[in-house]
């Protein structure tokens, strides 16, 4: 039997909306379309699919929004890795230019996707600043600016006095601002996008962890611990929580922890001091730091953190001594929670689609984009699972590659936050 784990200790915990019944599947099923994951990609392509009549059965281990999914740094972030010149080159102009249309549109679709389904989770769309503190980075950025302006993307390249308007901190020497991002609860989204898709006709079961997967005749069959699962298509979209269910696909990806600290609510007038129009924001550096303000006035500090499970701000310390550098005006306020958990990151920086038998697809990888990346990947997913080898989507579709050395990823992913934090001090 799979047992239903507690919520990761968090501030999306305590304050997210309530979630939708989604009971373990005790009966037999045989589905048109069966998905192994309940977090954004896959609830996102049940309700796609079920806006289309098309019959879909979501298998979570634990809850929708159990993992990096509800507990995540709620920034919506348009694009991807990559800059707009890099994809080109490396995919070619025509599916280039498909990926990054697809990309920088993102966010736009998941905010349209809440306005339409009414769910409650906070969402704003105030902006994301992309913004470096040495020259190195700020010309990088510039560059990517240029890059999305002449493509005509709502994009501005800030100088120094500017960002220390929008930020309250003098750290950064240039930045840019894409109108199109912005934030949200994400446990809340997690919830509301299940319900939305339940509503819709899909079913979604939690405690039902997919324990294999296998063809028998004409379908696929998925154990589970009460039940069995017949279905003519599977989509994989378990992405930080990837195992064996597929030969190798655990190999193809580092699960890496993203750590999160959170204040207690600032008074007006500081959160007014630090970030007065609510962008969010993320550093261009070697270890990335992101930082926002919610509805409720409260700091949420994230960046990478131990390779473990914590659930104290204790444990990411090193994220309140930063914000109090960023805003002296910050010594002394309480950090309520302290919490992360794991995403999927691809040795070449892009998401992965797979597919690497007869009606199995696979989505994973985001890189720390999975907010509105893994939404709007539910339509597209659900075009190709519908349509089939002849429904293009806007993403490659590739094969299967494991990492090298893979079993060594812990040590080197320590080691890799070492380098990067004493390379980004050193502005090198």
């Amino acid at each position: 039997m799979t047992t239903r784990l507690p919520l990761p200790p968090s501030l999306y915990a305590d304050t997210a909306v309530a979630p939708v019944a989604t009971p373990p599947l005790d009966v037999d099923k045989t589905v048109s379309i069966a998905i192994v994951g309940g977090g954004y990609t896959g609830l996102s392509t049940a309700l796609h699919l079920a806006e289309q009549g098309v019959e879909a059965l979501v298998l979570e281990a634990q809850e929708p929004g159990w993992g990096a999914s509800g507990n995540n740094g709620g920034h919506t972030n348009p694009g991807l890795k990559h800059d707009p010149d890099q994809i080109e080159a490396d995919f070619g102009t025509e599916l280039g230019r498909r990926m990054i249309d697809f990309s920088y549109g993102t966010t736009n679709f998941t905010h349209e996707l809440i306005r339409r389904y009414q769910i409650p989770c906070e969402a704003r769309q105030n902006g994301t600043l992309r913004a470096a503190y040495n020259e190195a980075s700020a010309a990088a950025i510039e560059n990517t600016a240029q890059q999305c302006i002449r493509r005509g993307m709502p994009v501005t390249y800030l100088n120094r006095e500017q960002l220390r308007e929008m930020t309250g901190t003098d750290r950064y020497i240039g930045a840019m601002l894409d109108t199109r991002g912005g934030d949200l609860h994400p446990l809340s989204y997690a919830r509301g996008l299940a319900r939305a898709a339940i509503s819709a006709g899909a079913k979604v079961h939690g405690e039902t962890l997919a324990l294999s997967l296998r063809r028998e005749g004409t379908r696929w069959r998925i154990e589970t611990p009460r039940a069995v699962v017949h279905a003519d298509k599977v989509l994989l979209a378990t992405n930080g929580f990837t195992d064996d269910l597929w030969p190798a696909l655990r190999r193809t990806i580092v699960p890496v922890f993203s750590s999160i600290a959170a204040t207690a609510p600032l008074s007006d007038a500081v959160a007014r001091s630090i970030m007065p129009t609510r962008p969010v924001l993320y550093e261009s550096g070697h270890i990335t730091v992101y930082y926002r303000i919610d509805q409720h006035n409260r700091l949420l500090m994230g960046g990478r953190g131990p390779m473990r499970w914590i659930n104290s701000p204790s444990d990411v310390d090193y994220l309140m001594r930063y914000a109090e550098r960023l805003w002296p005006e910050l010594r002394g306020v309480a950090w309520t929670h302290g919490w992360n958990s794991r995403l999927a990151i691809t040795k070449d920086h892009y998401p992965h689609v797979h597919e690497p038998a007869e009606n199995i697809l696979i989505s994973l990888g985001c890189n720390g984009r999975g907010v509105a990346l893994s939404t709007a990947m539910g339509a597209q997913l659900a075009r190709r699972l519908i349509g089939g080898v002849k429904a293009e989507i806007d993403m490659p579709i590739t094969g299967i590659k494991p990492i090298p050395m893979h079993a060594f990823w812990p040590l080197g992913v320590t080691s890799a936050v070492i380098a990067g934090r004493i390379r980004d001090r050193l502005g090198i």
